[in-house]
Parts: structure tokens; sequence; C-alpha cells
């Protein structure tokens, strides 16, 4: 149980420097991503990294 804390903060960490990331990128006025390819790759990863939050909060 000691194993798994450090690892979900990692997982927090990511997913909040790669939410603000997100939000910078995006255009409100045009709703487009700056880097669309970059951002494929940032959502993916967040999304990972929400659904691992998520799992290991349930136990």
């Amino acid at each position: 149980m000691e194993n798994k804390k450090p690892i979900t903060f990692v997982f927090w960490i990511i997913a909040i420097i790669l939410g603000v990331v997100l939000f910078k990128q995006f255009d409100f006025q045009s709703l487009k991503f700056e880097n669309p390819a970059l951002a494929v790759i940032y959502i993916v990863v967040f999304v990972f990294s929400v659904y691992y939050i998520i799992r290991n909060s349930k136990k």
C-alpha cells in the first residue's frame, strides 16, 4: 500500500501539468489547438493519468 502512494502522486502531477498545458494551447475563439498533433498526445496521456488516479482511489 505504501508503494502506490508515490506513484499516484506522480500521476496527479502529470495530470495537473497536462491540464494546464492543454488549456493554454487551446484557442477559444477558433476552437482549435495551436499544435493539434501534440495536443492529441497530451490528451491521451492526460486521460490515462486521470483514469489511473480514479482507479486507484477506489481501492
